[in-house]
């Protein structure tokens, strides 16, 4: 019995073969039909994990989803937000491995981080495909870092931008994110964060604002009709988008219990949320009528997500032909003897 694994240069190789537009576009498509599969879900736990790294700034965390009688995804995932200027990593790294429900055995093993970062740009466009107005044309991302464009790409699949305005703390991140997306070909400018409010249709916060640092939005100028897709709160404690902004918003979150746990939705009460995103997708009705208020999406990612990205990437592979499948596991000739060797 052998493993798939899957190394950073397959990975490679297969967006490079078919296109980054394709593998976003494939993974929109995917995730809205989990999303709207509501009797396929499978079973879905809030991750946990350990503060980790200097001061605890980091942490170190587990996601799993069961998909009973198939299979089970975990994905281990560490969150470092001192890696980009110390390290020069990036701020996520993950893997990912795959079980067969009925024996245990890992199926496959592979890259989290391309998964990630896509999967979540996704499920910020399949948000913004429900809340924000169809006429929207100018993004604003409030951090511009590897999330950033992801996202930027897959809002740009769904809608029509004109231009996106980008904002960081750190200049130069900012000043070089219009070479980083260029194979976008939409305008960039860097500018305020004011200036991004006052503009946007559709804004995401995608920061590594830290514990009791936030909010990262000004929430004084923000256009009536917008749309926030918040993404970078992921502990508690830390949070991007003001109390008197969620108050005044529809919020939907993509997984309750980690949302309230550590989400944007930390600082509300649970009656004060609305439905999740899948059940959104599930019933559109429910977002319709919202289109013309603030809303935000309160993204903390869960495993389903990465479930579906990780069925993306063994699907893309398997048609490409790519992929190592090696015995990593000691699977004994004598399923009663350890040392008996096949």
């Amino acid at each position: 019995m052998e493993t798939t694994v899957l190394t950073r240069q397959h990975v490679a190789k297969i967006v490079q073969g078919k296109g980054l537009d394709l593998f976003m576009d494939r993974m929109i498509d995917r995730l809205d039909e989990a999303f709207r599969a509501e009797n396929r879900w499978g079973i879905t736990p809030a991750r946990d994990g350990f503060l980790r790294g200097p001061r605890n700034t980091a942490v170190l965390e587990w996601m799993p989803h069961h998909q009973p009688g198939d299979s089970i995804t975990i994905k281990t995932v560490a969150y470092t937000p001192t890696n980009p200027s110390t390290h020069q990593l990036p701020t996520i790294i993950g893997t990912m491995a795959r079980y067969d429900d009925v024996t245990g055995r890992l199926l496959a093993v592979g890259d989290g981080i391309l998964p990630t970062a896509v999967r979540t740009g996704a499920a910020s466009a399949i948000a913004s495909r429900l809340l924000a107005r169809p006429d929207s044309r100018v993004l604003g991302l409030v951090g511009a870092g590897a999330q950033a464009v992801t996202q930027a790409h897959a809002l740009s699949r769904v809608f029509r931008l004109d231009r996106i305005l980008v904002h960081d703390i750190e200049p130069a991140h900012a000043e070089s994110f219009a070479e980083r997306a260029e194979f976008l070909g939409i305008d960039v400018e860097v500018a305020s964060v004011a200036e991004i409010e006052a503009a946007s249709d559709i804004i995401c916060t995608v920061t590594s604002v830290g514990v009791g640092d936030g909010p990262v939005l000004h929430g004084e100028r923000l256009r009536p009709h917008v749309h926030i897709n918040a993404i970078g709160a992921d502990l508690i404690g830390k949070f991007e988008v003001p109390l008197s902004v969620l108050k005044s918003a529809f919020v939907t979150p993509d997984h309750q219990g980690q949302a309230l746990r550590e989400g944007e939705c930390q600082q509300l009460d649970q009656s004060e949320l609305g439905p999740e995103l899948p059940a959104l997708c599930v019933d559109p009705a429910l977002a319709e009528g919202r289109r013309e208020q603030v809303t935000v999406f309160d993204s903390t990612g869960f495993a389903l997500e990465d479930h579906v990205a990780f069925d993306v990437l063994l699907e893309l592979a398997e048609e490409a032909g790519i992929g190592d499948r090696v015995q990593l596991e000691h699977l004994p000739e004598d399923a009663l003897n350890p040392y008996s060797f096949q």
